[in-house]
């Protein structure tokens, strides 16, 4: 055993410190993903293309891109959406102002 370990202690190493490193980018990205989206709850007369212009400077996507990303994150929306269903929506925490967000989101 000893001379298993002598002989490849480095590539045992450097396998153990790639694969924690390869954990820690993995769980950063994971918290990531979490800012780039809010929970949305839909007011009397929203549509799915209204709230895509209404967020058009918080997102980098086409109002059918939008429209097609709510459709498929979220269980149960189809082509019409309903007043007080919360959605997610493709925008960042970062970029809505306090206001904003305190209006619009309700986690």
């Amino acid at each position: 055993m000893k001379k298993i370990w002598n002989q490849y202690s480095f590539v045992i190493i450097l396998m153990f410190i790639s694969c924690s490193f390869a954990l820690i980018l993995s769980i950063q990205s994971n918290a990531n993903e979490k800012d780039k989206f809010i929970k949305v709850t839909v007011s009397e007369g929203d549509s799915l293309w209204e709230l895509s212009n209404q967020y058009a400077g918080q997102h980098s996507l086409s109002n059918k891109e939008f429209v097609s990303w709510v459709k498929k994150h979220n269980i149960n929306v189809g082509d019409q959406i309903f007043p007080g269903d919360k959605i997610m929506i493709p925008v960042s925490n970062e970029a809505l102002d306090t206001t904003q967000f305190a209006s619009a989101i309700e986690e």
